[in-house]
């Protein structure tokens, strides 16, 4: 059995949905990084990166960077409605995309929420959130194009944990405006966002990513450590 170490403010639910998705046994374990538990001792022995989520395979081994748990698990577990097989001609598409939102996009969206980490001086934060958000909705309008020649989804008429790993950004962004920008984007999310499996996931999402911008305006400085 897997066991997932998550909790609120993370990314744990991308990898929890993959695991529900696929039926695959697990135990969530809740880390509360308001409280800093991901830099507690007794975690760092379990991840010395600090970073949550961390998914525990039954072999014992401490995996983390949410792309590459996703991936894992739909490859061991054979999840080919999630993910393409390596021989199917969809696999470079699908790959590229991960590849894109986790780079991309994903990297851009911790600059947004946690701007204190990479900036010098306070006074900079919001301008370092500033040029972030821009620069994600920069990648979007790319992903829009692209959507809007071969959509609705990632893969064409094909679902894939590509578009729930993007819807999931996308709830954590300023989505209202996103969608209302970005047809092709707003198509796909209410798409993903409409799924069964997937609803309760987006909708903890937007949750929390409103309880995090109320957050952040009260302590501008830094919410998470």
């Amino acid at each position: 059995m897997y066991i997932l170490y998550g909790g609120d403010f993370t990314r744990a639910p991308l990898v929890q949905w993959v695991l529900e998705e696929g039926k695959v046994r697990y135990e969530l374990r809740k880390i509360d990084i308001l409280n800093g538990e991901h830099r507690s001792a007794e975690f760092l022995a379990i991840n010395p990166a600090g970073l949550v989520p961390v998914l525990i395979t039954p072999e014992g081994e401490a995996l983390y960077e949410v792309a590459a748990l996703m991936l894992c698990l739909a490859e061991r577990h054979q999840l080919t409605e999630l993910a393409p097989a390596v021989t199917d001609p969809d696999w470079g598409l699908f790959l590229s995309t991960v590849f894109h939102i986790a780079a991309d996009i994903q990297s851009e969206m911790k600059r947004f929420h946690y701007p204190h980490r990479f900036s010098l001086r306070r006074d900079d934060d919001a301008g370092v959130q500033d040029l972030a958000k821009s620069t994600v909705l920069s990648r979007l309008k790319i992903m829009n194009t692209r959507l809007a020649l071969r959509g609705p989804y990632v893969l064409g008429p094909r679902f894939s944990l590509a578009d729930f790993y993007l819807s999931f950004w996308i709830a954590y962004l300023d989505r209202q405006m996103v969608c209302e920008q970005l047809p092709s984007i707003a198509r796909l999310y209410e798409l993903v966002r409409s799924r069964p499996s997937a609803t309760p996931y987006i909708e903890e999402t937007e949750r929390a990513a409103d309880a995090y911008a109320a957050m952040m305006k009260k302590h501008p400085g830094g919410v998470i450590a």
